[in-house]
């Protein structure tokens, strides 16, 4: 497979569909979202940016199954599979918020070999393949070189629907708070990783996370330069739920900053 090719195409079909979504958000109807579960909100355009998505990745890589956020396709493929979130960021989108982007993956077994995050409201298109390096609009990006916590920015997500450790990450958020240059939420893992693949940001930690949330943005970190884990240990980020990205000179110390209160949360 030609990833150059391919990562060439995937960043055209995700351009399309992001465009596809800007144009409904201008006139959404808030009254058309429909609810999976509590806070889990997802609307026609979700559903249908997936379909586009769906059908033109089949054209791309047929022998590849899906992995899809709204159960479009549930094929898997016994090598490649794609990993979609149509619209991640859709509690942003319907309120009007416009942070939110398309972010795809592709598997290979289980390693990410090709990303994109397309961000429509900005008109950033951020991608990497294995070995490719990674890029913003086709130019080079890095994760940034601050040497420390309290040099970095730090970005993280909130619990929106399973609250049982919320104490624990408000201890862990306030030592962040008091050891960083502060604290952003912006309501889109795949733009949060991202940023700190291109050094908007030095470090992303967040839990209750599914894989489509991630795959996307996890190759681009990776070939940025930057570095992956879980909470409290090195392992599978992109279906373990959690997920820390750095830019590697602060990954140490934010690892034991949520280990100080995290592990207590969780024993």
């Amino acid at each position: 497979m030609n990833l150059s090719q391919l990562s060439q195409n995937l960043n055209i079909i995700a351009r399309s569909v992001g465009a596809f979504i800007r144009k409904e958000g201008d006139n959404f109807d808030r009254s058309k979202v429909e609810m999976k579960g509590f806070n889990d909100l997802v609307s026609y355009v979700d559903k249908q940016a997936e379909q586009q998505l769906v059908e033109e990745l089949r054209k791309l890589l047929p022998e590849a199954g899906f992995i899809t956020e709204e159960g479009t396709d549930t094929t898997k493929g016994d090598r490649f599979n794609w990993v979609i979130d149509p619209l991640d960021g859709t509690t942003n989108f319907t309120h009007g918020m416009p942070i939110y982007c398309v972010s795809v993956g592709l598997l290979d077994g289980d390693e990410v070999v090709a990303g994109v995050v397309y961000d429509p409201n900005r008109d950033e298109c951020f991608s990497a393949y294995k070995g490719g390096g990674a890029f913003c609009n086709d130019k080079p990006i890095k994760v940034s070189d601050a040497p420390a916590l309290k040099d970095a920015l730090i970005i993280t997500g909130f619990p929106y629907y399973d609250f049982g450790l919320t104490q624990q990450y408000l201890q862990v958020l306030g030592a962040f708070m008091s050891r960083s240059h502060g604290i952003r939420r912006l309501g889109s893992a795949a733009l949060d990783l991202v940023y700190v693949a291109c050094g908007r940001g030095e470090g992303f930690f967040e839990y209750n996370l599914n894989p489509w949330d991630v795959a996307g943005g996890t190759i681009i970190v990776q070939e940025a330069g930057g570095r992956l884990s879980k909470f409290l240990e090195d392992g599978d980020y992109v279906f373990g739920r959690e997920i820390v990205a750095s830019n590697g000179n602060v990954h140490a110390e934010m690892q034991e900053t949520i280990r100080e209160f995290w592990k207590k949360g969780m024993e």
